[in-house]
């Protein structure tokens, strides 16, 4: 059984994928450097998400056929 998505579907999962995966790693990094109860926590963790989800995002899109590739080669459909 072979799954065809849509174009729409593609970007709207690596959007809300990549928006996620930036938004806790960049935190998790902030985390181990700073001290999460202090205001600067907060604005470092703001500019390093914005920093990370630009490359995230087109990442995540241009890779996920290649996961989908993989993981179907992993795990056949029976």
């Amino acid at each position: 059984m072979k799954m065809s998505y849509s174009l729409k579907y593609k970007l709207l999962n690596s959007i809300l994928m990549s928006f996620l995966m930036a938004l806790v790693m960049s935190g998790c990094i902030m985390a181990s450097h700073l001290n999460i109860t202090e205001i600067k926590f907060f604005l470092a963790w703001r500019d390093a998400f914005f920093f990370a989800w630009p490359i995230a995002f087109p990442t995540a899109f241009l890779v996920q056929p290649l996961i989908k590739g993989l993981v179907n080669k992993l795990l056949p459909v029976e």
